[in-house]
């Protein structure tokens, strides 16, 4: 029985798993987390409308049913092609296949410094770091005495006017317009400053002139500033500075400018392309290694479509990894991946999106329930289906959270036995 090896548990990797015939392959899954989480909706961890469980489910429990299928935890530390191993941070394992299904990572553009003093929402742990990071300021501007220092304290800066930096400036923007007059007495929505930057002359840069226009209305409402064309090129000691110099004091800087496939030691620099992704032909087959496929975000195909790779989105890393699990149960790659584009989406707020669907593009209150129903069905488990339409519901009708809780984790004991 041939021995396959999937590391990454993401969008691609999962569905790969599930369709996998185990009658015919020993599956082992690697991934840093015990649990499969859903990115989309991270930012509202940050803005403390969700959980971190509300949208995860434990790797075991969703494979519990399936044979020869095995989930191993670790960090990859190296991956030998020769011996065909890959190395975590506790174990090395042996494969006949490899599929690399890591995801990507958050891109810095060489700015030196960002990943140590700016915020982000990739991974569950960025977003509950950033919430924290929000909570905390709020609740220390809320004392301060210095009118001036106090607005120091409240400036946030979201870098990216992307589907994550339009909506989670959009959740602070709510924050600010609605939850501060009821539950923050001591300040006012001005004492809030919430800017996004965004270095193109457009938000939401692969949609549609109409869904980004209405999506900079829609944050103007929410009182956010949008400035365009503004790109950072430094933020030290609290200080940005913009493409044309002007250096400002923010607070909190929230990244979301650019994302990088995620490194994978051990691979020949040959199989590297552009933005740190993997160079796949039209079946997933690593371009010069025999054996190893690459899927999702980290894999790039390209194509008359797509001359740069698929957009790193969940859609195509679903359809890879399902279209890569059809040509391994027959034994044979005869079926090219081909990208059934089915639309984008990103919200803003309450009653405020933007959809772009194939031959029709929508906002508003209708872009926004189909949103929300699109990303309710696309969790796993009903519990957190469950859960989500509650807080949703909940939160729809009140603006009023009971997640708002600053959990400061404990240092010690350090838990070196974690690995990185």
């Amino acid at each position: 029985m041939e021995r396959i090896i999937i590391i990454g548990g993401g969008f691609a990797g999962l569905n790969l798993v599930k369709r996998l015939d185990a009658d015919k392959f020993r599956i082992m899954l690697i991934d840093r987390n015990n649990f499969h989480c859903f990115p989309p909706l991270f930012y509202q961890i940050a803005s403390s409308g969700l959980a971190s469980a509300n949208i995860c489910f434990p790797f075991r429990r969703e494979l519990s049913k399936r044979k020869n299928v095995t989930y191993h935890m670790g960090h990859v530390k190296n991956i030998d092609i020769e011996k065909k191993t890959v190395t975590t941070s506790y174990e090395t394992l042996e494969y006949d296949r490899l599929v690399i299904a890591a995801g990507s990572t958050n891109n810095y553009f060489g700015i030196d410094g960002l990943s140590t003093t700016t915020f982000g929402i990739k991974t569950v742990a960025e977003a509950c770091h950033t919430r924290d990071e929000i909570l905390d300021r709020l609740e220390r501007g809320a004392m301060c005495k210095d009118p001036e220092r106090r607005r120091e304290l409240l400036s946030f800066l979201v870098v990216g006017g992307g589907p994550s930096g339009v909506e989670i400036a959009g959740a602070l923007g709510e924050m600010k317009k609605y939850v501060i007059p009821k539950e923050y007495p001591e300040l006012t929505p001005d004492d809030l400053r919430i800017t996004l930057v965004e270095g193109t002359g457009k938000l939401l840069g692969a949609m549609t002139t109409h869904s980004s226009q209405k999506a900079l209305d829609y944050l103007m409402e929410l009182m956010v500033e949008v400035r365009l064309n503004t790109t950072m090129k430094e933020y030290k000691d609290k200080y940005a500075v913009f493409g044309d110099g002007t250096r400002e004091y923010w607070e909190t800087v929230v990244w979301t400018a650019g994302i990088k496939g995620e490194p994978m030691p051990g691979l020949p620099s040959e199989c590297i392309t552009r933005g740190g992704r993997i160079a796949v032909d039209e079946y997933n087959r690593v371009k010069g290694l025999e054996g190893v496929m690459a899927i999702g975000d980290i894999a790039s195909m390209e194509c008359p479509d797509y001359p740069h790779g698929h957009p790193q989105m969940a859609q195509p890393a679903i359809q890879q990894g399902r279209n890569l699990a059809r040509n391994l149960n027959e034994g044979a790659f005869t079926h090219a991946f081909k990208y059934d584009d089915k639309g984008s989406m990103a919200t803003v707020g309450k009653n405020k999106a933007v959809a772009d669907l194939p031959g029709q593009s929508f906002s508003g209150f209708i872009a926004w329930v189909a949103w929300m129903v699109i990303h309710l069905l696309s969790l796993l488990g009903m519990r957190n289906k469950a859960t989500v339409l509650l807080n949703w519901m909940w939160n729809y009708f009140t603006y009023s959270s009971s997640l708002r809780l600053l959990l400061r984790p404990t240092r010690y004991p350090e838990r070196r036995h974690w690995g990185d």
